[in-house]
This record gives structure tokens, C-alpha cells and sequence, in this order.
């Protein structure tokens, strides 16, 4: 591994597992992070070899979302929500069954990344938010694979309040598949891994297709448009200034 590194790479019988790596930024959705994701993505569903795809991480963290130190500045339209969905829609699209392993808390784009899998696996120790309106920020982008699988209103409520919430709650409201004691989520990992492929790899991407059939693509452009002006707003910016000075951000009471 070399220091510009930020993704762990592996496959093994078929599974091809993706480690979020790279705990100095929270797992943060960077340029690097993006663009390395995208790489080992597209591998991976062009690897005959490769059944199943797994989304996990390394450190407490599974993602904070995107990397607001790359956010900040006149340039925020451009940082990372003009490729982001196309990142959501390939791994929504995929073929090949995505399996997503969170043991620590995820926010924001990271709660994106996860709902476009297509079973979650949550620890104990996971928490989740929509950490967005906190930081004068919309979950425009996001919410394209959020709102198909969370329930309409835990999902109104939390993107609303911003607040931190739990595995039972996430998989209560359909955010998280399986929710499972943190010494327990390596075995159930493997046991969903083998279900998976088990099925045959025509059958599963045909099954995928009618499931996820309607698409994401039509509503991306109006989604991100949405998402780059509130970034690049006076509240966006203030938001994630708030956020790296480690201040209550000037709207709050």
C-alpha cells in the first residue's frame, strides 16, 4: 500500500471486497476516495471471476460523507457532486449483488453509499445521519437511493432533524437489512456473501434489474444542480466552516 492509497483491494473466492481506507479523514468521500472507488468498482464488474461485491472499512468509521476540507472555497460546486452520482448509479445498477458492512458511524454521503447496496449489514456500534441540513447543505444527491429504501417517514423525519440514530432504528426504517451484535457481523457477512452467490450470475443480474427497474439516472441532473448550489450558498459555507472550526454554525439558536 502506498501513501495515496485509500482503498483496500481484494478478491478471493469470488468476493470482491472494497476497504474504505483511510481513517486520517474519517473515511471521507475525497477526489481520491472517489475516483479509487470507481477504479476497483468497474474491475470488479468487468472480473468474470467476481460474484459478489463487499463495501467495508477499515477504523471506527465507515465514511463522514464528503470531504468538506475539498467543499470549502468558490470552487464547492465542483467538489465531488458532479461525479458522486455516478459513482451511486454504477454500484445501484451493478449486476453483481453489493453487500455493504458498517461497523461505526456513517454520515451523509456515506448513508448514500450504503443504500445503494443491496444488503447492509450494521454492527452495534453503527450510527448513522443526514448530517446535510446541519451544515446548510441539502441531501439532494443522496436521497435518489435513500428514499427507495427507507421508509417514508423515519426518513422525512431524520433528514429533517439531522440527528444521529442507531442500527435498530436504520433497520426498523429499511436502511440496514441486518442488524447485528458487533462480535457477530463477520459471520453474518460470510453467511450473506455465500447466499448470494449461490444464486446463478445471469438469474441475479436479471433479478437486480426488475428490482431496481425505473432507474436513477433521469433524476440525477436536477438532484446534483440542487446539491452544488446549496454547497457552493453563504449557508453552505458556513456550515462546513462551522464544522472545521469546531463552532456552532451562526443560524443555530
Amino acid at each position: 500500500m502506498t501513501s495515496d492509497r485509500v482503498l483496500q483491494v481484494t478478491v478471493e473466492r469470488g468476493v470482491a471486497r472494497l476497504t474504505l481506507d483511510s481513517p486520517a479523514n474519517r473515511n471521507a468521500l475525497s477526489r481520491a476516495m472517489r475516483a479509487q472507488l470507481r477504479e476497483a468498482i468497474d474491475t470488479a464488474l468487468a472480473d468474470d471471476a467476481v460474484r459478489v461485491l463487499v463495501l467495508d472499512h477499515t477504523g471506527r468509521v465507515f465514511c463522514s460523507g464528503m470531504d468538506l476540507s475539498e467543499a470549502a472555497g468558490s470552487g464547492a460546486e465542483d467538489q465531488g457532486i458532479r461525479e458522486f452520482p455516478d459513482l451511486l448509479t454504477t454500484l445501484w445498477e451493478s449486476p453483481k449483488p453489493v453487500l455493504g458492512v458498517v461497523r461505526g458511524p456513517a454520515r451523509a454521503g456515506g448513508v448514500g453509499l450504503l443504500a445503494t447496496c443491496d444488503v447492509v449489514v450494521a454492527g452495534s456500534s453503527a450510527t448513522f445521519a443526514f448530517s446535510e441540513v446541519r451544515l446548510g447543505i441539502v441531501p439532494a444527491v443522496i436521497s435518489a437511493v435513500v428514499l427507495p429504501r427507507m421508509l417514508a417517514q423515519p426518513a422525512h423525519r431524520l433528514m429533517l432533524t439531522g440527528e444521529v440514530f442507531g442500527a435498530d432504528v436504520a433497520a426498523a426504517s429499511g436502511l440496514v437489512d441486518l442488524a447485528v451484535a458487533d462480535e457477530e457481523v463477520d459471520a453474518t457477512v460470510r453467511a450473506q456473501v455465500d447466499a448470494l452467490a449461490a444464486g446463478a450470475p445471469a438469474a441475479l443480474a436479471e433479478t437486480k434489474r426488475l428490482l431496481r427497474s425505473g432507474g436513477l439516472r433521469g433524476s440525477f441532473d436536477e438532484l446534483q444542480e440542487l446539491s452544488a448550489r446549496y454547497f457552493a450558498s453563504e449557508e453552505g459555507q458556513e456550515g462546513i466552516a462551522a464544522f472545521r472550526e469546531k463552532r456552532p454554525a451562526r443560524w443555530v439558536p
